[in-house]
């Protein structure tokens, strides 16, 4: 349980249409290939590049830049385009709208904006017993009046949410903040099987505040998000996801329904 630790004050937990826009995913393999360059395993400090990819993913502040970052999330792409993923340890279910999303957070600086979150979206089986194999969680973010009203996605864009994933179809890119760190770390490998339920990486120097970091395939698409088992590993260079199927596609569609309404 190592992977969110929150400021002192806080509670720690332990469409096109939404069919498509879920790229779904309900698919057993996929193209062999490379994620994206760089050596298997090795954590490297991500480059400060403009959006695209990188500023898709972000780090979970409270309240402002100021109160610390304790989670990773990163963009899914929905009709409202103001979703964002993340483990469901890193949310309550209950609110949280205390919590800013700061995507291409770097060195106390927030290139593409704060985003404050508005409704998140967590799965039963978690909120009812913390189920591991339902550690993931959605929430839905406001416009930003500083963006000239626009939306999270159209001002870095968004990966797609991929379900039904076989696991080590392919590498992934990890990408995550650590909350000793002031910029986010990226590791690219491919994941294992732990369980039916739970896939493992190996990747170094992935410690508290990573919980919520996107896997994401080379064409770009959401295929685990670290946390799951012991909440995303006990360790610091294996991390874990819970196997995203039926049940993250149902999640995503309700908070994609919910989106752009708020």
């Amino acid at each position: 349980m190592k992977r969110i630790t929150r400021p002192p004050g806080n509670r720690r937990y332990a469409l096109l249409s939404v069919g498509a826009l879920l790229a779904v995913t309900s698919v057993s393999g996929a193209a062999p290939g490379s994620a994206a360059s760089g050596s298997l395993g090795v954590a490297a400090e991500a480059r400060a590049v403009l959006p695209p990819r990188s500023a898709r993913v972000g780090a979970l502040f409270n309240g402002d830049l100021e109160g610390g970052h304790f989670c990773t999330a990163s963009v899914v792409r929905s009709a409202g385009r103001d979703l964002i993923l993340t483990a469901a340890h890193c949310l309550s279910g209950d609110g949280d709208t205390d919590v800013v999303f700061v995507p291409g957070y770097r060195d106390g600086r927030a290139p593409y904006g704060l985003w404050r979150v508005t409704k998140t979206f967590v799965p039963g089986a978690w909120s009812d017993r913390a189920d591991e194999d339902s550690d993931f969680a959605f929430a839905v973010v406001a416009s930003n009046a500083s963006k000239g009203g626009r939306d999270l996605e159209d001002v870095v864009g968004a990966n797609v949410l991929v379900t039904g994933r076989a696991t080590g179809a392919g590498d992934v890119v990890v990408t995550g903040y650590p909350n000793v760190l002031d910029t986010s770390l990226s590791c690219t490998n491919r994941p294992t099987v732990h369980s039916s339920t739970q896939q493992r990486i190996e990747c170094p120097d992935f410690t508290d505040g990573t919980s919520g970091s996107p896997w994401v395939d080379r064409e770009g698409g959401v295929v685990g998000v670290l946390g799951g088992f012991e909440q995303g590993g006990a360790t610091d260079d294996v991390s874990y996801s819970a196997v995203l199927g039926s049940a993250a596609a149902a999640l995503y569609r309700e908070a994609a329904r919910f989106g752009g309404s708020s």
